[in-house]
């Protein structure tokens, strides 16, 4: 049986595996799912449809190909704005397979704004080159000392953020040695002065870290910190580099480039360094937290395990409820199409009846009967006329020649009749027997006689 088996392998060659749609739609949906679980994916919105049941759909599109998305009501509704035609966004969320059409799509959890036009361009792809480099490599980054005796301030003179970084440092931690280096941080020369200051404390050797601060502004205002020449001279810089730019809403080339961002200039110097007292502080408490420490993190890790398993089972149930929803949706549109179109159908065939109707019209068919009734009774009068007056013609004629004729016309000169009991003329004795009845016509009016005798006939 087994040398059967190979004998029919190698004549039929490797068994194939053979999938059904739905099998093979939900294990890509399995490996998409896996492999595209947390992405940002930019592009412009198409194509916006909001739907019933509460959910949006539409297209993110670029120069080159487009991307069919969904955002379920459960996560439509915690979106700083809404979805619009046009806008160029961010999009945040995971790839899914709608497996009723074979189709993958993205599941939007969060959306934000493109930018600023022509500036946000560039940074967006200074941005793009130097990640490519590996500039923003977390472990390229050199850490912070933790109790720099020494640090370098690169900054405006003339400017709050000065005044506010010496301030907190002293009353953070007395007795700091501070160096500031005067540069510009906006217009003209701006960037040229950021990175001779860059590159003064790098090869002075003389601080430990170094703070790189300017106050908020517009993106024009902050684009020295975007320019590519300070972003490598932070990189290159043999000392720890702090961006502190703007505002904790700015992101700059900087931030992401420095070995630490600080959301604003105060921040940095409360992150350059600890407070003496509270590092006094956590000395004295360090052994009675060891143990503390230890129980709460056991306790939040079990805490966060049970909640990741419930969130997951939570976040599946809403994938299957929203792919429902979704075919739902679907239905609803096609359903809606399908009226409209039956609605439209009988409509032109009432019409179509209302038209042969009016064609059929009783009104319109006698009006119609009657003026052909009207035209025939004027047509038949002129030919009745016309007969008579050519009948006329032919009888006054015949008339006259009749009365000329007629033998009244002889009765009227003293003639008369005679007619026999059969209604025959009398021409002769023979036909009026002695004791017959005869008539008399004469020219007013007939008499009536009896024969007593027949006279012998005179000799000619």
């Amino acid at each position: 049986m087994k040398v059967q088996m190979e004998q029919l392998a190698l004549a039929w060659g490797p068994l194939r595996k053979t999938f059904t749609v739905a099998e093979l739609n939900a294990r890509i949906r399995g490996l998409l799912g896996d492999e595209f679980d947390d992405i940002w994916v930019a592009g412009e919105i198409s194509g916006t449809k909001n739907a019933t049941s509460g959910h949006c759909y539409f297209t993110l599109k670029d120069q080159d190909a487009q991307l069919r998305c969904v955002c379920f009501r459960q996560s439509l509704r915690y979106l700083k704005f809404k979805p619009q035609d046009g806008m160029a966004v961010l999009a945040r969320g995971r790839i899914d397979v709608y497996e009723a059409r074979g189709e993958y799509q993205l599941l939007v959890e969060a959306i934000e704004p493109q930018g600023h036009g022509a500036l946000q361009l560039a940074f967006e792809q200074l941005k793009k080159k130097l990640a490519a480099e590996g500039l923003f490599d977390p472990a390229r980054k050199r850490p912070i000392p933790r109790l720099p005796q020494r640090i370098g301030i690169v900054t405006s003179p003339s400017g709050a953020v000065v005044r506010d970084i010496t301030e907190i440092l002293s009353r953070r931690f007395p007795g700091l040695h501070l160096r500031i280096y005067p540069a510009l941080v906006q217009g003209d020369g701006s960037v040229e002065a950021v990175c001779r200051a860059i590159e003064y404390f790098s090869n002075s050797g003389w601080a430990e870290v170094v703070i790189v601060a300017r106050g908020g502004g517009s993106l024009e205002d902050l684009w020295t910190f975007n320019e590519e020449a300070v972003a490598r001279a932070i990189v290159e810089s043999n000392v720890p580099v702090i961006s502190a730019v703007g505002h904790e809403t700015d992101f700059t080339i900087s931030d992401f480039v420095a070995d630490l961002r600080a959301a604003t200039p105060s921040a940095a110097a409360e992150l350059v360094t600890c407070s003496r007292d509270q590092l006094f502080d956590q000395l004295a408490v360090y052994d009675q937290k060891l143990l503390q420490n230890a129980r709460y993190r056991l306790a939040i890790a079990a805490r966060a395990l049970h909640e990741r398993g419930v969130e997951r089972a939570t976040a599946v149930l809403h994938r299957n409820v929203g792919r429902w929803q979704q075919r739902v949706d679907e239905l609803d549109y096609r359903q809606r199409g399908r009226v409209l179109a039956a609605a439209s159908a009988r409509r032109r065939r009432l019409e179509e009846m209302a038209t042969r109707l009016s064609r059929l019209d009783l009104r319109l068919r006698f009006a119609q009967a009657r003026r052909r009734l009207e035209a025939a009774s004027v047509t038949a009068t002129q030919l009745i006329r016309l007969r008579l007056t050519r009948a006329h013609a032919r009888f006054d004629p015949l008339t006259a020649q009749l009365t000329q004729l007629s033998p009244l016309k002889i009765l009227d000169r003293g003639y008369a009749i005679v007619t026999n009991q059969a209604g025959g003329i009398v021409k002769q004795p023979g036909d009026a027997p002695v004791d017959s009845d005869v008539g008399i016509r004469l020219a007013q009016g007939k008499i009536a006689a009896r024969v007593l005798r027949i006279p012998a006939s005179p000799d000619h």
